[in-house]
């Protein structure tokens, strides 16, 4: 894996270790930045079950000020801050250890509001309407905020959702499909 574009283009990221992450590929990675971005002009964002860190760095290379990394898994924290490390972009991130209910509502008593959410659990292993719920009941999300789930295909999230919206939604081969929702407050 690499950092496709912006100021880190080219740089390695290192894979997590074991076979418990499934990274975003590159062909994927660059789709999901020309829909959402393909640049960006600072901002916050959210990567949960952030594995490498793949998609959180991409942002920070293309303009995000800052992105907060969450997994539950311990050599994902361990690659994430060597990745971040590395890059020397300790300032611009935070990292926990953490499950993504968990940190959610821990977002949401620091009274942290994200611009861009980053949703890539591992395929048919998390609800995407209770993490949606939560993200918008602990009120992490900025008006207009843009929420990108990578899944299975099969999986067929809603076109709409509380106060969601689908802007997008895209196949990859036969078993990956990003949906990219904006929150309306």
């Amino acid at each position: 894996m690499r950092v496709i574009a912006g100021e880190f283009k080219g740089h390695p990221i290192l894979a997590v270790p074991n076979q418990k992450t499934r990274p975003t590929t590159d062909k994927v990675k660059e789709a999901l930045f020309q829909m959402i971005g393909p640049f960006f002009d600072g901002g916050l964002a959210l990567d949960l079950f952030a594995g490498s860190g793949n998609l959180g760095i991409e942002a920070m290379s293309r303009g995000m000020e800052h992105v907060t990394f969450v997994d539950h898994q311990y050599h994902a924290i361990q690659t994430i801050k060597h990745n971040i490390q590395s890059l020397n972009l300790q300032s611009r991130s935070e990292v926990y250890r953490n499950d993504a209910f968990r940190a959610i509502k821990a977002a949401g008593k620091r009274n942290k509001v994200y611009n861009y959410i980053f949703l890539d659990p591992p395929y048919r292993k998390a609800s995407f309407d209770k993490l949606l719920s939560a993200l918008s009941e602990h009120g992490v999300l900025e008006d207009r905020c843009i929420v990108v789930c990578e899944h299975a295909s099969e999986e067929q999230l809603p076109d709409s959702f509380e106060s969601y919206t689908m802007l997008r939604q895209e196949d990859y081969g036969s078993l990956t499909q990003i949906t990219i929702y904006r929150f309306d407050k």
